[in-house]
């Protein structure tokens, strides 16, 4: 009898540990893979709806926390521009300029967006 007691705690211990254990088992990307997928196509949709001369605020409002940001004054126009991540081909964790589409602001107003529109401020040859 006092085996048997025992080994139905022993039994209920084993039981109770095991309970909180979470086993996984495949790939790890399965889940967050859609989210980097999903916040891309998310991005692409808002920029292709945004309206050149709406001001920074808007965007902000409309986009959320960039990617990265880059701010300059050139011949007494400020820039801005803001990176959002667009077209990456596969998750590694880490966002770089290259799979950002970039939103340039002259003097907080959108003015374009796309590699175009950062070449505008480079000077020609």
């Amino acid at each position: 009898m006092k085996r048997t007691v025992i080994a139905i705690a022993a039994g209920l211990i084993a039981i109770n540990t095991l309970a909180g254990c979470v086993v996984a088992v495949g790939n790890d990307d399965w889940d967050h893979s859609s989210d980097w997928q999903d916040k891309q196509q998310h991005n692409r949709g808002e920029i292709a709806n945004l309206d050149l001369g709406i001001n920074y605020d808007q965007v902000l409002t409309i986009m959320g926390t960039p990617d990265f940001t880059e701010r300059l004054t050139v011949a007494d126009k400020d820039y801005q521009i803001l990176y959002y991540q667009t077209n990456s081909k596969k998750s590694d964790g880490k966002v770089t300029k290259s799979e950002c589409t970039p939103l340039l602001f002259t003097d907080k107003k959108l003015t374009g967006w796309g590699d175009t529109a950062l070449q505008q401020l480079t000077p020609s040859s």
